[in-house]
């Protein structure tokens, strides 16, 4: 990882970048076609990255102990108009494979902004998170991409990403999930 933010330093993202990464996942999400869809706002992000630790004080998380439930890294790039900005993020979380019996990480969203694909910040991004894998002992580095997003995809496939196409995504959301929940078998 370099120690300047004009070579893209990675770091851990911290409370203050809350609003930069939510405006980057607005901006993947528009990317996506589904700009519609983000409700997340600051304050929940916080939470979702930080719990109740000092970096965020008084948002309460609603993970056992307050608890982070999510983690971020993200990329200080140093624009000539305005300083040092984020220039991509990644934010990931823990999962688990009752298979290999470690954790994993699932990255949820990856992120380069436009003006900077190309830079290397999303294979040092995702280098980054084979890193805490490794140290870790973490045997699984996943996740999920639209099948019609050919520049990704044939980015995953350079560094080695091997798809997962035996295996079909479920997802039960709103009414469904409402729904399920209050299912008795009774």
């Amino acid at each position: 990882m370099s120690d300047s933010p004009a070579d893209g330093r990675i770091r851990p993202a911290t409370a203050a970048d809350v609003p930069e990464v939510l405006a980057m996942i607005r901006d993947l999400a528009h990317y996506e076609r589904s700009l519609h869809e983000v409700e997340t706002t600051e304050d929940q992000l916080t939470a979702l990255l930080f719990g109740g630790t000092p970096e965020a004080p008084g948002v309460a998380a609603t993970t056992p102990n307050g608890a982070p439930a999510a983690y971020a890294h993200v990329v200080e790039h140093l624009d000539a108009d305005r300083g040092t900005t984020l220039g991509a993020f990644a934010l990931w979380f823990l999962n688990t494979s009752t298979w290999t019996g470690t954790h994993g990480v699932y990255l949820e969203d990856l992120y380069v902004r436009p003006e900077l694909r190309g830079s290397g910040y999303g294979k040092r991004l995702l280098q980054a998170l084979a890193e805490v894998c490794i140290r870790r002992g973490y045997r699984r580095l996943e996740w999920w991409v639209l099948d019609w997003n050919e520049p990704a995809l044939g980015f995953y496939r350079s560094i080695g990403a091997a798809p997962m196409d035996e295996w079909t995504v479920q997802r039960v959301t709103g009414d469904a999930l409402a729904t399920l929940a209050a299912a008795t078998d009774g």
